[in-house]
């Protein structure tokens, strides 16, 4: 409880140590991407929502064969904005063409009240003269469409800023997880995953953004889904990627065999770690298949300890069966995104040993659904220390990945029968072993000679390796005496796991002699999955670093500070010097030194450049003396995410990159006005009497700019016709 609650305060200091500069810009933010990924060898068009997103110039995909350029940004207008295009619509309908020249402006029927109301009183005209032609209508549809998809008041304003982009995989593009960012000329989002398929796809339309519901009123807030799109028939085997709207439920009908073995993996959680505003901080998907004549036939909420379900299904009979899914509480908006496959494609369930030493050639045990004649990817022999991920493929398909440790220490396997201390397994350390509950109820117990005031560890891979098993260890002496007891040990570097399930001890042994190590699982569950590695040993001091926020952005000639985390391991209490490995040009970092006490510490990054014209990836590094031995330990990039409004998990990345941007440095305009002409215009009849009435001018310098600012960027959009704009500044600069 400590840590969590260090945690959750550290949270709010990594905010704090980002100072002014980081606060004068928000940082851009992306809540969802959809569709979550694509086929490789096809080019798609993928919408993603967020903020802080202004002037959007550019996207990254992480992995080679995969590029991605902007398309449209589309922000989120406020009512004014709304009225402007509505005005120019009702203009152009009347028969005005889209480019006229500007007219003088005329006056209002009456003079309106209030500064809003004033404010409003600008955007009125008069009938345009008749006119019309391609360009006209085609501009009218674009304001009618972007009126129609406006939403006052959407239900998470982190993601009602949309950004489309086309997305463009290679033939050879590897299949697997990539993470996108976007890219503005103040900073570099957050990544969310965007997979690389090798299915045929299939894409339901992009939702429009979710109305905010309120209390008695939600069904004002449903979503109202044309008949046609309800049920939608697919071809397997295929991915399917939708959204899910409040009360939402997706259903897909497609043809099996007899005989057939489906399985129907989604990915919703994996897609988006956590949803902002959101309990329990993410989508909950459900899936429920159906036969031809709607009998409920197979069942998933999850898949074990993860919150994405996965469904197998063994096909009884030839015919038509329809998939049916929607979140647990029928809750929904853009950003609970799914992505499911389906087909009798590989499926790994578990993996034997779930890890080996390094050096040794060990091809582990798999099961599963449809691996007959597929064969398991491996390692080198000499991988280094640390986890991979392998997995199965079977007729060109690869089945999900699973978690392979590899380390220093001597490697067994466990011995049955050791379920007492009468059949204890005996053991010397230092030992790292392989064992599992091979069934219910099944416990493991090894025994091993310690001398007095020597310290052990005893540390549990289970759950870290994706096994369902939820360790439980005690230490006992030879009289059966508990000495330690262990069931969950928080692990910081768990990402977006809820649930600390390993176990660890660290204890000093009071005598000579005999002790032993019980195993096994809290729910008294078993199988083939309840897979672990336990390592007993003496400590191994070590550490690990985390550094938040993934992404920096730098003012000109200025400095920014990223927080850094170090996980210690064993009682490593050691300091630890941080510094900026290899930095790019222009950007220089002091070594900041993290004393044995702390796990907190903060760097500052300086730039000596004006701006960076794309991204350059930072590495932070930390070098320790452990024993006799100098080791440097890269940093891993991540974002701190809340779940649930409390606890928080920092979320792994690939990048950490970083942008310098110049404050006062101005896009370009997507599109350049015309030049108007020099003599000044005439004042707008209402607003001067407005001003008149009051004695001083109605708008203030902020006022008229922002106005000015809104034109501007609906002009750019393309939403506005090149008289229209001339006029409405126009009277912006009379009303000054």
């Amino acid at each position: 409880m400590r840590n969590l609650l260090w945690l959750v305060l550290i949270g709010g200091a990594a905010g704090l140590a980002l100072g002014p500069a980081a606060h004068a810009q928000p940082r851009p933010y992306i809540g969802y991407v959809y569709p979550a990924g694509a086929q490789s060898g096809t080019t798609v068009q993928v919408r993603l929502g967020g903020q802080g997103l202004d002037d959007v110039h550019a996207a990254v995909i992480t992995g080679g064969g995969a590029t991605a350029r902007v398309l449209e940004y589309r922000r989120k207008l406020n009512p004014q904005e709304i009225r402007l295009l509505n005005e120019q619509a009702r203009e152009l309908r009347r028969g005005g063409p889209a480019d006229r020249p500007a007219a003088a402006p005329k006056a209002t029927t009456a003079a309106k009240t209030g500064e809003t109301e004033a404010m409003m009183a600008m955007s009125d005209r008069a009938a345009a003269e008749p006119g019309s032609g391609a360009a006209t209508s085609d501009l009218v549809a674009q304001i009618e469409k972007r009126i129609r998809e406006h939403v006052q008041t959407p239900a998470c304003d982190s993601i009602a800023s949309l950004v489309s982009l086309e997305v463009v995989l290679a033939a050879d593009a590897e299949p697997g997880e990539r993470e996108l960012r976007l890219v503005t000329p103040r900073g570099v989002s957050n990544p969310l995953v965007f997979v690389v398929g090798q299915l045929p796809e299939f894409s339901r339309k992009p939702m429009m953004t979710a109305t905010k519901q309120v209390l008695g009123k939600e069904e004002q807030a449903l979503r109202r889904r044309p008949v046609d799109e309800v049920e939608e028939r697919v071809t397997l085997p295929c991915t399917l990627n939708g959204q899910i709207a409040s009360g939402e439920v997706n259903r897909y009908r497609f043809t099996a065999r007899r005989g057939q073995r489906l399985v129907l993996r989604t990915q919703a959680r994996e897609l988006i770690p956590f949803i902002a505003d959101a309990v329990p901080g993410w989508f909950q998907p459900v899936l429920t298949l159906h036969d031809g004549r709607g009998k409920e036939v197979a069942y998933a909420d999850d898949y074990r300890f993860q919150p994405d379900p996965v469904l197998m299904y063994a096909v009884p009979a030839d015919g038509e069966y329809v998939l049916a899914i929607q979140d647990s509480l029928y809750r929904g908006r853009e950003d609970f995104v799914y992505r499911i496959t389906v087909g009798g494609l590989p499926f790994v369930t578990s993996l034997f040993p779930l890890g080996a030493q390094v050096g040794s050639a060990v091809t582990p045990e798999m099961t599963g659904w449809n691996l007959e004649g597929a064969t398991l990817s491996s390692p080198a022999p000499d991988a280094s220390p640390g986890v991979s991920f392998l997995a199965a493929c079977r007729l060109g398909y690869w089945s999900n990945p699973l978690p392979f440790a590899r380390d220093l220490l001597p490697d067994g396997l466990e011995q049955e029968p050791n379920n007492t201390p009468a059949t204890a397994q005996p053991v010397t350390l230092p030992v790292i072993l392989n064992g599992r509950m091979d069934q219910p109820g099944d416990a493991d117990v090894f025994q091993f000679t310690g001398q007095a005031n020597a310290t052990v560890v005893v540390e549990v891979q289970a759950r870290g390796l994706g096994s369902p098993l939820d360790s439980v260890i005690q230490l006992t002496d030879a009289t059966g005496a508990i000495l330690a007891f262990n069931d969950d040990y928080e692990d910081l570097g768990a990402g977006a796991n809820t649930h600390h399930a390993d176990s660890y001890i660290l204890t000093q042994l009071p005598a000579d002699g005999t002790y032993y190590l019980r195993i096994g699982d809290t729910a008294r569950q078993g199988g083939r999955a309840y897979g672990y590695r336990v390592r007993l040993s003496a400590p191994q001091p070590d550490f690990a670093l985390r550094v938040v926020p993934s992404a920096l952005s730098l003012r000109s000639k200025s400095a920014a500070t990223l927080t850094v985390l170090a996980l210690r391991r064993d009682g490593f209490a050691g300091p630890i010097r941080l510094t900026l490995k290899d930095p790019p040009a222009g950007l220089v970092a002091a070594p900041v030194t993290m004393a044995g006490t702390q796990s907190v510490a903060r760097i500052s990054i300086r730039t000596t450049a004006v701006a960076t014209s794309e991204p350059v990836n930072l590495t932070v590094a930390g070098s320790a003396r452990l024993g006799q031995q100098d080791v440097v330990r890269e940093a891993v990039p991540a974002e701190d995410r809340m779940q649930a409004f409390l606890w928080r998990h920092l979320v792994p990345a690939s990048d950490l990159p970083a942008m310098v941007f110049d404050p006062g440095f101005t896009a370009p305009g997507r599109r350049l006005a015309r030049a108007r002409p020099p003599t000044p215009p005439a004042p707008n009849p209402t607003v001067a009497a407005a001003a008149s009435a009051a004695g001083t001018p109605k708008f203030t310098p902020q006022q008229v700019a922002g106005r000015l600012r809104q034109l501007k960027l609906l002009f750019e959009e393309g939403l506005l016709a090149d008289d229209f704009y001339d006029e409405k500044v126009a009277e912006c600069e009379a009303a000054r």
